[in-house]
This record gives structure tokens, sequence and C-alpha cells, in this order.
């Protein structure tokens, strides 16, 4: 049997996007891939619209947890880092030591906007991460294979 290669999705708080790129792409190719998600300053749970949000296309991540990179950081062999904010991208180290012949991909999503207070609004922009991440991973999926 042929080992699954690690994909972390990293983003600041990990609370959203790289909680539900986790859920998506284990949902699409599990079977392919060990998934895994963490913040560089973790939150300590999970938005509950984003949770939500993948609930409405058959996906539940109410389970998952926030972690920090330093849960894997030097610690577990990254094939794949796949980086989903700007604050992320910009904080995370470039020289990991255990992703010698990695990749690493930049995904800027959109950050949930000031203006968005009402749920409705919360919902729409979860809605709108989940099919762009969606979209990124059918993509990606078939690129690694």
């Amino acid at each position: 049997m042929e080992k699954k290669e690690n994909v972390l999705f990293l983003c600041t708080g990990n609370t959203a996007r790289s909680q539900m790129a986790e859920g998506l792409l284990r949902s699409m190719a599990g079977d392919r891939f060990e998934v895994m998600s963490a913040g560089l300053e973790p939150k300590e749970q999970i938005e509950q619209i984003a949770v939500e949000a993948m609930q409405e296309i058959g996906i539940d991540i109410s389970s998952q947890k926030t972690k920090s990179l330093d849960l894997y950081l030097g610690k577990v062999f990254i094939h794949h880092l796949i980086v989903v904010c700007s604050k992320a991208e910009a904080s995370c180290p470039f020289i990991w030591p255990s992703m010698l012949d990695g990749r690493r991909y930049y995904w800027p999503l959109d950050e949930l906007s000031a203006e968005a207070q009402t749920r409705e609004q919360r919902l729409a922009h979860f809605r709108n991460v989940r099919d762009e991440l969606r979209g990124k991973l059918q993509e990606w999926v078939r690129s690694v294979e």
C-alpha cells in the first residue's frame, strides 16, 4: 500500500478557511492524502457559521479542533503546504525542517469584512469561501495525480 502524502492547510486562527479546506480535501481525496490544518495563532474554536456552510454541502467539520502550527513544524513531514490567508503567508517560515522537497502554495482567500455584521452576510461570505476552496481543490487534486 502506498503511503499517503501529508497536506497541511495553514491560516492565522485555524477557525474557518483552513478548517473548511481540511474538511473538503478529506471528503474529496482522503484516501490519497493525510489532511491537516493549523494556525499561526489558533483561536479557541472553529467558527460555527463555517461549520454550517460546510454542513450545507454534506461535510461535517464540527468535530475538528483548532491546532497550532507548532504541532507539526519540524515534527511531521509536509509534502504540500497550502497557505490560505495573507497574514499567515507573510508570517509563515519559508524554511521548514520537515519539508525538504515539499511544495508550498499560496491561495489568498478573502477575509471576513468588517461590514459583514449580520448572520446572513457572514454565512454568505463563508459560502463564497467554501465554493472557492472547492474549485481550487478540485483543480489541485487533478494536478497532483
